[in-house]
């Protein structure tokens, strides 16, 4: 994990971000456990509630489960739930942004889908 404390982005959100990816990616499958808010804080030298307040956006969005005792893991269905809102967010994200800009460079319908292709065939 990497926290840039530069950003404006609150760093609670960089480490639901970051543990978010790891689960996204299959760093961490489902039914593993992921490392403790202890561990974590002490590793980037964070405060464990500021981790403990980016661990429980996951464990509100039932991405990860709290086992009192245990430790914290991530649910069956953790990675389908992040495909399925980063695909909700794709729009807004990407595509409005890049059509906008396409469109300021005067590019058409056709030169717009004509890159895409491309960039799927790289």
């Amino acid at each position: 994990m990497r926290f840039n404390f530069d950003s404006p982005e609150p760093i609670y959100l960089q480490v639901a971000e970051q543990v978010e990816e790891a689960i996204f990616t299959g760093v961490y499958q489902a039914g593993e456990q992921v490392p403790s808010t202890t561990e974590v804080s002490k590793e980037f030298h964070i405060n464990p509630a500021t981790v403990l307040k980016g661990i429980n956006q996951l464990v509100t969005a039932g991405m990860i489960e709290k086992r009192r005792g245990v430790g914290m893991f991530v649910t069956a269905n953790a990675a389908e739930m992040i495909r399925e809102k980063r695909r909700a967010q794709f729009y807004d994200r990407y595509v409005s942004r890049f059509t906008s800009e396409a469109k300021k460079l005067n590019l058409s319908e056709t030169e717009v889908v004509a890159l895409i292709q491309r960039a799927y065939q790289d």
